[in-house]
């Protein structure tokens, strides 16, 4: 079964899928073991691995304790086509619709797509929409596009649609990493309404609640990972992944 068949399979059973996205550069090396069994135990359903800007080397070291002290699927989130490991089992196709930076939109990928398939690893291709959430983003600045206005949900729903025409298989709405505001329920319910593939949600998300509301407004896929930096909030990693699975009953 290939990474993108498990996601879909996970949606239609549990409602929604639940990811955690680790950051090489932000997690520690001697903490991350401990995380990963804590993740798995508590319910998340993969770990999406990467960042915007790369300050360390520890991406392909960070993949391999992730292969080793889990069972879940290690899915790169690249932040640039160095960001390719044939350690990862799948990769993120990125493509950063909401902009008009071709090197985001294409140029990059042509660099990438040799090194996939010579990793071996499974690309998934996304249509990647950056919103407005408040500040600068990492990943608004690295690749130099606007972000859709915050209050434009129809901006959104449009470009999302677009992306499914040209053959993408997922959706991606990211807030950014540390974002002051997440991606409204409004922008995700507008995207959700007109598009057949899954919507994934990331940034800003820190309270169960919040996961849940993104679900419920038509999300499949709900994205933590700068929240979860700070060891005292692992405990709730559980409440998360219980928000977002809501077609599992509560206790199990």
């Amino acid at each position: 079964m290939s990474i993108y068949e498990n996601l879909l399979n996970t949606i239609n059973s549990k409602g929604a899928a639940y990811l955690v996205l680790i950051d090489p550069d932000k997690i520690s090396l001697t903490r991350l073991p401990g995380f990963l069994k804590h993740c798995e135990n508590s319910g998340v359903d993969a770990f999406l691995i990467g960042g915007s800007l790369m300050m360390s080397d520890n991406f392909v070291t960070v993949l391999e304790i992730v292969k080793t002290n889990s069972t879940l699927p290690a899915i790169i989130f690249p932040g640039g086509v160095n960001q390719v490991s044939p350690v990862a089992d799948a990769i993120l196709f990125l493509s950063v619709v909401s902009g008009r930076n071709a090197d985001h939109l294409i140029g990059k990928h042509v660099i990438a797509a040799p090194l996939i398939r010579k990793a071996g690893i499974e690309p998934i291709s996304t249509g990647y929409i950056l919103v407005e959430s408040g500040q600068t983003t990492t990943a608004v600045y690295m690749s130099g596009s606007l972000p859709v206005p915050r209050s434009k949900p129809e901006i959104a729903a449009a470009t999302a649609l677009a992306a499914e025409y040209l053959g993408m298989k997922l959706i991606y709405l990211e807030a950014g990493s540390g974002a002051v505001d997440s991606v409204s329920d409004e922008m995700v319910k507008a995207v959700s309404d007109v598009c057949s593939i899954p919507v994934i949600v990331g940034g800003g998300i820190r309270t169960p609640q919040s996961a849940r509301n993104k679900v419920d407004n038509g999300a499949s896929i709900i994205v933590t990972g700068n929240f979860f930096e700070n060891e005292n909030n692992w405990d709730m990693i559980r409440d998360f992944a219980s928000a977002v699975h809501h077609k599992i009953p509560v206790g199990i």
